[in-house]
């Protein structure tokens, strides 16, 4: 399997931390022995081993990003399937059960100016 990193822009590329791309090479030499545990799961691996799973992906990249270790991150089975994960900061609604929501301001108005009515 081709690095997911060697398809990235390569100012994006440049950005990767160094045990980022080895703990990816480390996750597909052991890709196949995962497979009965972690099929359809999100992971997050580093180290040689799978240190956050679950079926959310926002909640695995949480647990797995807060463990300091540069770790891979990906659903097991799924590599080829493309998803697109951004981090973004901005206020949340802490209130709503289940994942968060975000804040955010909306002004409503006439969608046709009364000129083109």
């Amino acid at each position: 399997m081709k690095s997911i990193a060697d398809q990235l822009p390569p100012q994006i590329a440049r950005q990767l931390h160094p045990d980022r791309q080895k703990n990816e090479a480390e996750y597909w030499a052991v890709r196949d022995q995962l497979l009965d545990q972690y099929e359809g799961q999100w992971i997050g691996f580093a180290d040689g081993r799978v240190i956050a799973s679950g079926s959310s992906p926002v909640t695995v990249l949480h647990a797995a990003e807060a463990s300091g270790r540069h770790p891979f991150f990906i659903c097991v089975g799924r590599e080829e399937e493309p998803c697109r994960i951004r981090r973004a900061t901005f206020p949340c609604d802490d209130s709503y059960h289940g994942e968060t929501l975000p804040l955010t301001s909306v002004e409503f108005g006439d969608p046709v100016p009364r000129s083109c009515r």
